[in-house]
């Protein structure tokens, strides 16, 4: 779905991959959520940092610091924040940028709140210019000022605030403009998990779906899930289904293999539509460039879809590249599509390795 400001929300798309959750995975999410530090897997870093601030705000008796969590989706932004609430023993109050479109939206959801509750606001960077302002001032003197009245009459009423803790939750840092960033006194960048972290995590929500899952099995679907804890436990429910209906029940790695096939998921974590996507680049243009909107229409998909759920893989992956001209396909997606990329061709320029159908790594 494409929203009036132009940003693009892969919530409503049904694709497997997908690192958005839709409305109806939300509840299936919360059941293997962490609640604490402790047990929350990967993100060492991250959770070593935030492990301080917490403690630190706890022994001093006050609300922590305001705290940021930047990253792409499915990373466990939501969960950290609910981590938070529960560390500090303080509620959870949730909202989200768009739901924010107006300053006094804003200020009825700061005047309801307990002292020391933790406000999670998500998408934080879709937040309105007018709630956006409001919020620097309750963010840096746990103050709003209620305008009442219109034109020359109007008159500012400052509300008091209890201390509370912000935490904002952004796919796009970027978009945050610099007086909001430096009113958060903890920034956390969240990364790609690797897949051992990814194992550990499949064999924590098979454990708590009650899903006989081998260990090579655990493996298998870890190196599909794109490295996003999100896409690892939707694998793991469709491979039990598989494995329910068409096994024993026991997820091994043929049952695993065979599920991911069937779902058209390949063993580096593209579906259907990236593969499209790809085939289009190198049989239809010659590996590129083209330009964004002509490789839309190629595959028969919005020019947003494309760019914002297709292609940030596509690139992670080394698969292709972005340039002034247009997309690029690289050596490496020539050799995963078994293809040899034509003499002249961008990709041909670039080393191939025979043996493995790849660019070798630098």
């Amino acid at each position: 779905m494409t929203y009036d400001d132009g940003s693009y929300d892969a919530s409503h798309d049904d694709r497997l991959l997908a690192p958005e959750a839709g409305s109806e995975e939300a509840a299936l999410e919360s059941a293997l959520r962490p609640r604490t530090l402790d047990t929350f897997i990967g993100q060492q870093r991250v959770k070593d940092q935030l492990g301080l601030v917490l403690e630190a705000a706890t022994a001093r008796g006050r609300a922590a610091d305001h705290v940021l969590l930047a990253g792409p989706p499915g990373l466990g932004k939501t969960t950290l924040s609910m981590i938070i609430a529960a560390e500090l023993g303080m509620p959870l109050r949730v909202t989200s940028g768009p739901a924010l479109q107006h300053a006094g939206d804003l200020a009825a959801v700061l005047s309801s709140l307990v002292p020391g509750e933790v406000l999670f606001l998500d998408e934080i960077h879709r937040m309105s210019r007018a709630a956006e302002e409001m919020l620097y001032l309750a963010m840096e003197d746990f103050r709003v000022d209620v305008i009442v009245g219109k034109g020359p009459g109007a008159t500012a009423i400052p509300l008091e605030l209890p201390p509370f803790t912000l935490v904002g939750a952004t796919t796009r840092a970027g978009l945050l403009p610099g007086p909001l960033r430096d009113r958060f006194g903890f920034t956390a960048h969240m990364d790609f998990y690797d897949a051992s972290d990814l194992e550990l995590i499949l064999a924590r929500s098979a454990a708590l779906l009650d899903v006989p899952l081998a260990a090579d099995a655990a493996v298998e679907i870890a190196g599909r899930s794109r490295g996003t804890p999100r896409v690892a436990n939707r694998l793991l429910r469709r491979v039990r289904d598989f494995a329910q209906v068409r096994a024993d029940g026991h997820v091994d790695l043929e049952v695993a293999h065979a599920a991911l096939t069937l779902y058209e998921v390949d063993e580096i974590g593209l579906d259907r539509l990236d593969r499209a996507v790809l085939t289009a680049l190198l049989t239809k243009f010659g590996g590129g460039p083209v330009g964004l909107s002509t490789l839309a229409v190629a595959v028969g998909e919005e020019s947003e879809t494309v760019e914002t759920v297709c292609e940030p893989f596509l690139v992670r992956a080394g698969l292709l590249a972005r340039t002034p001209r247009g997309r690029i396909a690289t050596a490496a997606a020539w050799g995963h599509l078994g293809l040899r990329a034509p003499a002249g061709s961008a990709a041909a320029l670039l080393p191939f390795d025979e043996d493995e159908g790849t660019a070798p790594s630098a």
